[in-house]
């Protein structure tokens, strides 16, 4: 049996501690109002409301001027009409000065109706700064909460195939498999209250959520029959209600499985697992669509829903080796020889590849058609977010294929932590330039609230993981194939 050692609860705790309070700070230093936008763009531009304010003056001026002009000419006209003592003279003044007189209002009504719409422009505007900063927390909680839930399902994912695949080598590692899998359940219940909250508008993660942006937005509206809050959360509560049964019926089998005299709980999972996998495969497409690819709804992949999966499975795999390489360091898995942290590693490496592939293929595509509402995906991308977007290919290909690619690198414990750390920090970033540019656009930065997010999920995911692994053995006695798991060599 394996022991939740006293000091990493505690670093799990402390974690979850300054995330809470980072957090907090984040939600607390967020904006409130548009004064304390127009505040904060004042204080960014250094003298930009001055410049505004003499606009706004030059705006003003010739409709002054204009007024004065026609008076002027009036009064001038009217005399002229006066001297002649002619009364078609006087008709003919009389018209004409009618005639410059609603000239003049006409003017002026429009210079009203210019200056009206630049200050109706200025409130969009600090309108939509404020939703950008409001949502800046919120986005960072989300990023990261997404992130570890999703990492959790690869790894059930993973495990599902192994069994289906009925793996020789991997049985051993059945049990970290299921304590990170038990993370599942907690991310889950995390996860849907944030998508219960932006339904409830209290943040705007999803444009599509304001009946007003629909009501003004035809493309949007288009999307109605699919795109709105009741359809998107029953759809949510479907798949986080079938990943998490299986989770707990496929760990109840397994356990099962120890204490029974033959197969039967064996095949049973064989069985349930298959039907996962069919599940999994198209709730994950579609999941991918609604919680990250709405958040810009005005474009589509077609290559989405795998690319989203790649990334999420090689960062699953990456958290498999990471966690046994730590258990081993404790004197645990004492059947876990080298040539399953190789195994893993080829998973690790091989992912990192199909993840590029991907990567390439969708801006390939895109970049080539050019058409201006897919293009537009990564030209904000890579003129806003340019260090983390091209960041993430470095750690998430150049970096793996330099170091992985070798042998024997592949059996080295601290090479291996190392490449995953990166590789972890990778994903984590590709999830941010996925989810960032939508809801925070340009107002984007790693600070408090983007580390303290991380670090509570973190610790939370700490805490459940090692505390699921420590109340049940490591090792599946009664697996079929345990034995060739142990002795499995290459």
């Amino acid at each position: 049996m394996y022991t939740f050692t006293s000091k990493l609860k505690t670093l799990s705790f402390i974690l979850m501690a300054l995330g809470i309070l980072g957090i907090g700070y984040g939600f607390y230093s967020a904006p409130k109002d548009i004064q304390e936008v127009e505040t904060i763009l004042a204080a960014e531009s250094h003298g930009g409301h001055g410049e505004a304010t003499q606009e706004h003056s030059a705006t003003v001026a010739p409709h002054d001027g204009t007024s004065h002009a026609s008076e002027e000419s009036n009064d001038n006209k009217i005399a002229s009409a006066n001297s002649s003592d002619s009364i078609s003279g006087g008709v003919t003044a009389a018209m004409q000065t009618n005639q410059n007189l609603s000239l003049s209002d006409l003017t002026e009504g429009r210079e009203k109706v210019t200056v009206l719409t630049a200050e109706e422009e200025h409130i969009e505007h600090l309108t939509h700064v404020l939703h950008q900063l409001q949502n800046k927390p919120w986005s960072a909680f989300y990023v990261a909460c997404i992130f570890f839930m999703l990492v959790s399902l690869g790894v059930l994912a993973f495990y599902a195939i192994q069994q289906v695949a009925q793996a020789g080598w991997s049985p051993v590692l059945f049990r970290v498999m299921q304590g990170i899998t038990a993370y599942l359940p907690v991310g889950s219940v995390i996860f849907f209250v944030v998508l219960v909250l932006s339904g409830l508008h209290l943040n705007h993660l999803f444009v599509w959520l304001d009946p007003e942006v629909v009501a003004n937005d035809k493309l949007i509206a288009n999307k109605s029959g699919y795109l709105n809050f009741p359809f998107w959360i029953i759809r949510a509560a479907i798949f986080l209600i079938g990943w998490n049964l299986y989770w707990y019926y496929s760990r109840k089998n397994c356990l099962a499985q120890d204490d029974a005299k033959d197969n039967f709980y064996y095949k049973k999972n064989f069985k349930l697992s298959a039907a996962f996998l069919v599940f999994f495969i198209v709730t994950e497409s579609i999941m991918s669509w609604d919680w990250i690819m709405s958040i810009d709804p005005h474009w589509f992949s077609t290559l989405f829903g795998w690319y989203v999966f790649s990334s999420f499975f090689v960062s699953a795999i990456t958290t498999i080796a990471l966690v046994t390489l730590y258990l081993k360091s404790k004197g645990a898995l004492e059947y876990v020889n080298t040539s399953h942290i190789h195994d893993l590693a080829k998973f690790m490496f091989g992912f990192s590849i199909f993840w590029t592939y991907l990567w390439f293929s969708q801006y390939m595509l895109i970049w080539y058609a050019n058409i201006p509402e897919e293009v537009t995906y990564y030209i904000t991308r890579i003129e806003l977010y340019n260090l983390p977007f091209f960041g993430a290919v470095v750690m998430n290909f150049v970096f793996p294929l330099l170091i992985l690619i070798n042998t024997d690198f592949k059996r080295i414990s601290w090479i291996l932590v190392m490449a995953g750390v990166v590789i972890l920090i990778g994903h984590y970033l590709d999830f941010f330039i996925m989810i960032m540019p939508g809801t925070v656009g340009d107002r984007w930065f790693i600070g408090i609230p983007e580390i303290a997010s991380v670090l509570f999920f973190l610790g939370l995911f700490i805490f459940v993981v090692f505390n699921a692994m420590s109340k049940v053995p490591l090792l599946p006695k009664r697996n079929p194939f345990i034995d060739e798991s142990k002795h499995f060599h290459y």
